[in-house]
């Protein structure tokens, strides 16, 4: 890539360490040097990773499979296991969460309950995603599991059952850990996960603070205020691990996952997911007017270079290679799930105006699913008048969507969505 570079009157030098702009995180998708401050080609803790999370390409891509100490970003797997709980009726959000020795004992950032004080479920949630408590993801642990040993155990289950191949957890909090390992595709498979089956409670992640008993805690993942469109998820640090963040932004319908690893510093953390976010959208933007590019050479190019000058960028820089191909992932067709084929919501197949579907729930139980439904249908009645609401089985769980849309009427849907605060997804077909 370096000699690309070079070939192509790119400083890759300058490329690697310039300082990006506050102005560019602000949500510019202009050109910008790449990787700005964070020098991740000699960063032996950095990983990173770009996905689509509508159809779960894989936009960009290093060393994505190389294992890594996720530190709190471990708690989206806490948060994920919660959100399960809630939707299946073991757990309601008014419930108590007992704060146990071992839980208060954990080392800050905590919300500082002492032992044998308790939280609502709401609250212990509010407290992960905001201040990143220790001490409430182990509570929680201990309520849903028994044990935090036992509830580990069960979130690495419930990873492999995911595809989460490079992933073991030893805590629920993500404290340091030698066991406690995962990766950057692995985080972006369970933000992806967490957003499709749990869209319903994915606002926690959006949260900018937490009043908590006359204290206002505000939340560690700052580009939810810098970035356009950024929504969630989840900061980590710790010395081994390095500045982690998992994080996810939609815009015109389109949503990002961007995974950053074993960042120099939080500032050059944040600048990177940035970057990786603005790019992303800009080269889905120039691929729907026709062009052929990746987000390895919209990093990389020089506006002075003509595109057809970019072939030459090497394989594996654009998510080949060592971390393997892009991965795609078309989304569940409403006919397959529906088992014969038929029909298209009152249009035929070939009618693609109107072959777009919004999804916004997953559930255990059917009643929920429903109960989803009519909720969103009244709280949306004008965006949704158009589409057909139902439930469809598939793969074990019941999902709540609204078909029948043309793009941008899904896109316009999803979009108003967003702004009240409700995770979804725009489908084709």
């Amino acid at each position: 890539m370096i000699a690309t570079a070079r070939r192509l009157g790119v400083s890759f030098r300058h490329a690697l360490t310039g300082a990006v702009a506050m102005g560019l995180v602000l949500g510019s998708a202009a050109a910008s040097p790449a990787f700005a401050g964070l020098r991740p080609i000699d960063e032996a803790k950095y990983a990173a990773i770009v996905v689509d999370a509508n159809t779960g390409e894989v936009l960009y891509a290093r060393r994505a499979d190389s294992k890594r100490y996720p530190a709190s970003i471990s708690k989206v797997m806490t948060l994920y296991m919660t959100f399960q709980a809630l939707a299946s009726g073991k757990l309601k959000l008014t419930d108590r969460v007992v704060v146990s020795p071992h839980a208060a004992a954990q080392a800050p950032s905590k919300l500082g309950i002492a032992a044998g004080g308790s939280v609502s479920v709401d609250d212990a949630i509010r407290a992960m995603c905001t201040k990143s408590a220790n001490d409430m993801a182990v509570a929680m642990a201990e309520k849903l599991g028994g044990t935090e040993r036992v509830f580990a155990a069960l979130m690495t289950q419930k990873a492999q059952e995911l595809g989460m191949t490079e992933t073991h957890y030893d805590n629920a909090s993500g404290l340091p850990d030698a066991g406690q390992i995962s990766s950057a595709r692995d985080i972006a498979i369970l933000s992806r996960a967490l957003l499709r089956e749990y869209p319903q409670y994915y606002h926690y992640f959006s949260e900018t603070d937490f009043r908590f008993e006359g204290r206002d805690e505000r939340n560690h993942n700052h580009l939810l205020e810098r970035v356009q469109g950024v929504d969630g998820i989840k900061t980590g640090y710790t010395a081994a691990s390095g500045f982690n963040l998992d994080a996810s932004a939609v815009r015109d319908g389109h949503r990002l996952i961007a995974v950053v690893l074993g960042g120099s510093t939080a500032v050059a953390r944040d600048n990177h997911v940035a970057e990786l976010l603005n790019v992303g959208f800009d080269v889905l933007h120039r691929r729907e007017q026709g062009e052929k590019i990746t987000v390895a050479q919209r990093l990389f190019e020089d506006p002075k270079t003509p595109y057809a000058a970019l072939a030459g960028l090497p394989e594996g820089s654009a998510g080949g290679g060592a971390d393997g191909p892009p991965v795609r992932v078309s989304a569940a067709r409403y006919a397959a799930a529906q088992g014969d084929g038929s029909g298209w919501t009152g249009h035929k197949k070939k009618d693609l105006v109107a072959a777009y579907t919004v999804q916004v729930g997953s559930f255990r139980e059917k009643s929920e699913a429903r109960r989803w439904l009519t909720v969103v249908t009244d709280r949306f009645e004008g965006r949704l008048a158009d589409a057909k609401g139902d439930v469809v089985s598939h793969r074990g769980r019941y999902l709540t969507r609204f078909e029948g849309l043309s793009r941008q009427e899904a896109v316009g849907a999803c979009h108003a969505m967003h702004a009240r605060r409700l995770a979804c997804l725009v489908e084709r077909g």
